[in-house]
């Protein structure tokens, strides 16, 4: 045949080369942006106990003004139901990204996630020697092997960039853009965080210390790398221009979160109310 029409020929074996090289040379699909847990839940409205106030930045190069944050009193009781953050899984590699400056002296869980019955499967506790909790659906790893972050104070009074990179097997904490200190996590090796329960901020469920100072940002991004690249992309230095928008930005206000029934999903619900509700799901004691 005359070399137009070998060519034709030849045209869908050819796509088809560009298309597999394709898929072994770039990710399947788009890296996912990260879960902005402060506009989930509710934050720009102010619920009772938060108040905005100056954050990280006095000054961005953009002359954008100051950056803002959120500030956090002991009667902030702020809650939602984890898929109304996930609405599918929870991804099994995951980072978890703040900007905070914790009340000094203190010492409480940032962020705790629950499962249906009422159990924690993860949490992420500041002050001193901070903790990262996670229990897979087998429970592991067991309470005594939580890593543990020795040496490492984020109660000092201080703003920090905080980056926890969770990647099969360890789990790697990055502070201020430069400390890297990577701690064992022996889960299972089909790990997995319920969504049918509740994300709770600032403390755990029936804990007496909660989280008390200014938050900027809380980001939970469905991929390791993402805390490596954190003050690069999410929270940069206050001369270098933000890639991505930062979590604290003005937003139109929506109404006040309404309280509302456990079983309605839609709403941001204080603390108390859903704390009932866990508990009634975990059934009577004994």
């Amino acid at each position: 045949c005359d070399p137009y029409t070998r060519a034709l020929s030849l045209l869908p074996f050819l796509l088809l080369d560009c298309l597999q090289s394709f898929a072994t040379t770039r990710p399947p699909c788009p890296t996912a942006e990260p879960v902005d847990v402060l506009k989930a839940l509710q934050f720009q409205a102010q619920p009772d106990g938060v108040r905005k106030t100056m954050g990280f930045c006095p000054a961005r190069r953009a002359g954008t003004g100051p950056d803002v944050a959120y500030r956090i009193s002991r009667q902030a009781q702020i809650s939602a139901p984890t898929r109304q953050l996930f609405p599918g899984k929870f991804p099994e590699d995951f980072s978890i990204m703040a900007l905070v400056k914790a009340k000094a002296g203190s010492q409480a869980f940032l962020l705790s996630v629950y499962d249906q019955h009422g159990t924690q499967q993860l949490g992420v506790e500041l002050g001193r020697s901070p903790v990262f909790l996670y229990q897979d659906q087998s429970g592991r790893p067991a309470p005594e092997d939580y890593p543990l972050f020795r040496g490492i104070s984020l109660a000092d009074g201080k703003w920090h960039r905080l980056a926890l990179s969770v990647r099969k097997q360890s789990v790697t904490l990055i502070l201020d853009c430069k400390k890297k200190v990577t701690r064992p996590l022996p889960r299972g090796p089909r790990p997995v965080i319920d969504t049918r329960g509740i994300t709770v901020f600032g403390t755990r469920i029936l804990d007496e210390q909660v989280f008390q100072g200014d938050i900027q940002q809380l980001l939970i991004a469905p991929n390791p790398q993402a805390a490596y690249d954190y003050c690069e992309h999410y929270s940069p230095d206050c001369h270098a221009q933000p890639h991505a928008p930062q979590a604290q930005e003005a937003q139109r206000r929506p109404a006040r979160p309404e309280v509302r029934d456990v079983g309605q999903t839609e709403q941001v619900r204080p603390l108390g109310a859903v704390s009932r509700g866990i508990l009634g799901w975990m059934g009577p004691a004994g």
